[in-house]
Formats: structure tokens, sequence, C-alpha cells
């Protein structure tokens, strides 16, 4: 049980001597439970459950298990539910936004949306494993400077800008097969229209599922690599996001529009927050540390997630290349400098690092 090791997390019931249950049926359906009640419309994980339900019934599962799990899975959902409502994400719901300033190096809202900045007070989230948002605090990005050519901050920008505008079909594809932007505006003419891919998370969340079904992983083994990763993943973003709205540093697009072209656009759309640090580095070098504690080091696989998105698969060496190139794809993208990418993933490593350290999932 993650009871005591997860922050505000105590006590979750344990299954109850006499009452038989079969414990990954019930897992399943407290999963889809909680999904349900904190991701999508009442109602629409109905299926799915049915379909679970269908199969224990079609495999003989004895009515005493059945009635049993299914109400082992209420209780243990029902404490998970209560122990997230201490988060403090209700309480930044009401927090204040963000003060937009036009000030040389400070971030303003970018085209074509225009969109406010995103989750300014993320910060003030609860960490499951990490001590604080600023346990692992980061560096002061480069002085912005566009003045003087020989300073690290010009030299980054123009980097970008060169990049952007002389990629190679090779790495436009690394920049969107990392793109996942959950909703990106397309705009023509008049005519304006949201299109959704993955998160990064949810990027990540589906290595994950690939990584378990290449290694034939039992069913403890791909609990625990989903668990691990999704931890990492949500401690990681909250150290981030302390990072970007300390600096609130200004995105290449913003500089490389007033300074040096206004018709210059990155490859990938900004996405509405801060550029440094990057959560995507930040993300991917936190789950590739619980992904590489589960299945090894040099565990190779191909990444079919960008499949339904029309964008062919790529295969890696380790979960940690892959979170290298992830780097290189927020810089082909043009909407990260390759050093903002760097720092992150050396504080990513250290939040995916902690939770592999801290958390105790195996009986010994």
């Amino acid at each position: 049980s993650l009871a005591g090791q997860l922050h505000g997390l105590g006590p979750v019931p344990v299954a109850e001597k006499g009452r038989p249950m079969d414990p990954e049926f019930a897992a399943l359906l407290a999963f889809c439970k909680l999904g349900e009640a904190v991701t999508f419309p009442a109602g629409s994980m109905k299926d799915y459950v049915d379909s679970l339900k269908k199969l224990a019934d079609d495999h003989g599962m004895p009515a005493d298990i059945y009635n049993n799990s299914v109400a082992y899975a209420d209780s243990v959902s029902a404490v998970i539910m209560d122990w997230s409502k201490g988060d403090h994400y209700l309480q930044t719901r009401g927090a204040s936004e963000y003060n937009v300033m036009d000030s040389p190096g400070r971030w303003v809202p970018t085209p074509p949306a225009y969109s406010p900045a995103a989750e300014p007070h993320w910060r003030e989230i609860r960490p499951m494993v990490l001590d604080s948002f600023s346990m692992f605090p980061a560096p002061a990005p480069y002085k912005f400077d566009i003045t003087d050519k020989k300073s690290d901050y010009y030299k980054q920008v123009m980097e970008i800008k060169n990049a952007v505008d002389s990629l190679t079909p090779e790495q436009a594809h690394i920049a969107d097969f990392w793109d996942d932007n959950p909703f990106k505006l397309n705009v023509s003419g008049h005519l304006m229209f949201g299109t959704k891919k993955f998160s990064p998370p949810g990027h990540w969340m589906s290595i994950a599922g690939i990584a378990a079904e290449k290694a034939n992983a039992d069913f403890p083994t791909t609990v625990i690599a989903f668990t691990k990763t999704a931890i990492a993943l949500f401690d990681a973003f909250i150290q981030c996001w302390d990072a970007k709205y300390a600096y609130n540093t200004v995105r290449p697009e913003t500089v490389i529009n007033k300074y040096m072209d206004p018709n210059w656009r990155p490859h990938l759309q900004t996405p509405p927050f801060p550029e440094y640090t990057c959560g995507h580095s930040t993300g991917s070098a936190a789950a590739a540390e619980t992904l590489t504690s589960v299945f090894g080091d040099h565990f190779s696989y191909t990444d079919t997630t960008e499949l339904e998105f029309g964008i062919k698969s790529r295969s890696y060496k380790s979960f940690r290349d892959a979170a290298l190139e992830n780097n290189w794809a927020r810089f082909y993208g043009g909407i990260h400098y390759h050093h903002s990418c760097l720092v992150s993933n050396e504080l990513g490593t250290k939040v995916g690092d902690l939770v592999v350290q801290r958390l105790k999932m195996k009986k010994t």
C-alpha cells in the first residue's frame, strides 16, 4: 500500500478475512471509478466497466467473490477520492490570474489564440512525493539580452531561429512526434477550430503500457510501472511550474517576432505559459527514471502512440534515450531553447529518482 508514502494519504482499507475477493478485478473497478470521477463526464466509462464485469461473469467468478470485489473497490476508491480533495486544486480555481506586463524578457500571450497563462498557481498543488515544490530549485535562466550578439541569450535565440528555418524531415518528425499538444487552435481565414492529441503525461503513460506489453509483465508489475510513472509525472509538473512562474521567461516566438522577424512562426504551436523550464522535458526525464527502475536501463521498444494522429512510430534503445530525444523535439519545434530542455532533463531526473528511491511497492 502507498498509505504513509504519499503526502496526506492515511490508511487504506484492507481486505477482510473470511471475505474472499479478486484483487485484480477490484483494482480495475476502483481505478475506473476514480478515473471517471476526476477525468471523464459521468457515465463515459460505463461500457468499459460493464465489459469487465461481464468478463468476470463469463469466466465463472463465484458470486461471493464478485460481490466482495465490487464492495472492496468501492471502499478503496472512496478513501482515495477523499484524500484527493486535500490536494489544494479547488483553492487554486479562485486564485488570482497571471499579471501580463509587456516588459523585456517577460512572458506575454502568444499567437494564434493569445490564451491567458495556464495554471500560474500549479506549484501550490500538494505534491505526492516531493517535500515541496522548491525541493529541486531550477537555476536562473540566461539573462535576457537581445542586443549583445555575444551573450548566451542572443546565441540561443539565433540557434532556435536558424534550426526552425532549416528543419530536415527527420527533425520535423521528431518535433511532431513529441508535440503532444492537448489543444491546438487551427486558424484558416475566419474559421477557427481545435484539434487534440495526448498530453505529454498521456504520451508517457502510453509508453508505460507499451513497455508492459512487450515485457509480458504480470498484473502487479504493470500496476507498479503505471503508478510510479504517474506519480513522477505529477510531481515533475509541480516542480516545473514553480520555475515557470518564478522566472516568467518570454517565448522564442515573441522575441523573434519583436526583434528579428515579425512573420516568423515556430514549427509547433507555442503553448500558453512561460518558456523556462520545459514541462515536457522535465516530465519525460522523470518518467524515464521510473520506467527504467521497472523494466531496466536497456529496454528497447517502439513507440506507436502517435499512429492514431497520423504520425509514424519511433524506436528507442531505452527510456532515457527517448527523454533525451524529447529535449531536441522541443527545440526543433521552436518553442523551447535547448539549454532550457537540458536543465529540465536534469531536474526531471532528480524527481524521478526520488520517486524510485522513496516508494516501496513490493513486499520484501
